[in-house]
């Protein structure tokens, strides 16, 4: 039982408070980290005993308490990756059922969607996530929607109250991957969804060393089979990584506040920038997704796509050029990192060529700025 705060927070005091032991004369003001894989225990267990780390440990507790409080949820489900936490919400489509999901969405995602096709028959319905009506459209005879939005790469925004709606009318699980939002940028459960996902990996734990994922949600059925899921397949995550987690989450808002921040700057000034040929991200006025973007969320995201003039050629000389921002894939870390996503295979063929995905840190705003204009100036 973890220390309870009354009263209306804001999530920025909910990131710092929620998860927190008991306050007790002398207690820790952090939750220990227990490692042990099994517990004593002998008899018939009882409801919620712990006996053995992969049905469950006091250590996920504090970080799912937290992470449910943040997205406004009854349930958090901690898992050892976010690919685990999506492969667990999928494990409610029957055979031969249909998944609408965006055409550009995590590739890994979608090649997950095709191996359930390939092994399932399960019909993948691939849609442009911005285009209300054709996503309501393939909503018809479906048994789940895994949303993004905005989507990764591309950073189109959903109507997400909109095709929430539509889908509970027509009996349409939905859940949503909140990985680039945050928390403190939307809150699904809130517009309607059945269920949020997470790469903790990414903005939760936020420095580039753990790989986690996790599951909100109110509905009690539900989080009792993701729950299943994750002992019945082994997709535990570590008491460790789940610690380390939990730390970051302390600090969400101080780093999506300023990546988020330099963000939009760095947009603003990537707009004007004579070797850009384009720039996606929601703050900007001219984006096809802020005015969405202004509606449904408190946080328009650290995420830029940029595509410079030159094509693949220029693309691939802007990530050799820089110096301060790392070449690397993932994403929502302290540090600034950028890739050019269609390097991988297994990226979807509508996303451009020379897009480059950027995934915006907490450093000083000049020098990130400095370090992306010299290695435009070279094209």
């Amino acid at each position: 039982m973890t220390h309870e705060v009354t009263g209306q927070l804001s999530p920025a005091t909910v990131a710092v408070t929620a998860g927190r032991p008991p306050r007790v004369q002398g207690g820790p003001v952090n939750p220990p980290v227990v490692l042990s894989s099994t517990y004593v225990s002998q008899g018939t267990p009882g409801d919620g005993e712990l006996l053995y780390t992969r049905s469950g440990t006091e250590t996920w507790r504090p970080f799912e308490e937290a992470l449910a409080a943040l997205e406004g949820g009854e349930h958090g489900v901690v898992f050892g990756s976010g690919m685990a936490a999506i492969a667990a919400t999928l494990g409610a489509v029957p055979d031969g059922g249909a998944v609408v999901v965006p055409r550009h969405a995590y590739q890994v995602t979608l090649g997950y969607l095709d191996d359930l096709a390939a092994r399932h028959g399960v019909e993948v319905r691939r849609v442009d996530i911005a285009d209300t009506d054709q996503v309501v459209a393939a909503l018809a005879g479906a048994s789940l929607l895994l949303a993004e939005s905005p989507t990764n790469p591309m950073l189109e925004v959903a109507d997400l109250p909109a095709i929430l709606a539509a889908a509970r009318e027509r009996g349409v699980r939905t859940v949503v991957d909140n990985t680039f939002a945050t928390p403190l940028g939307q809150r699904p459960l809130e517009l309607g969804a059945d269920v949020v996902v997470h790469s903790v990996t990414k903005y939760l734990a936020g420095h580039s060393d753990v790989v986690l994922g996790a599951v909100v949600t109110n509905d009690d059925a539900i989080a009792a089979d993701v729950r299943a899921y994750r002992t019945l397949h082994g997709s535990i995550a570590g008491p460790m990584e789940v610690f380390l987690a939990l730390r970051g989450l302390r600090t969400l808002h101080l780093r999506v506040e300023r990546a988020n921040a330099n963000a939009a700057e760095l947009a603003r000034r990537l707009a004007e920038h004579p070797a850009v040929a384009e720039v996606r991200h929601p703050s900007l006025p001219a984006d096809p997704g802020h005015e969405r973007a202004s509606r449904q969320m408190t946080g328009f995201g650290a995420i830029l796509g940029l595509r410079p003039r030159g094509g693949v050629a220029a693309a691939d000389a802007v990530v050799a050029a820089v110096r301060l921002w790392v070449p690397a894939t993932s994403l929502g870390g302290v540090e600034s990192t950028l890739e050019r996503r269609r390097r991988f295979t297994t990226e979807s063929t509508t996303v451009p060529e020379d897009l480059l995905r950027l995934s915006v840190g907490v450093e000083d705003v000049e020098d990130l700025w400095a370090d992306l204009d010299r290695a435009l100036r070279t094209l």
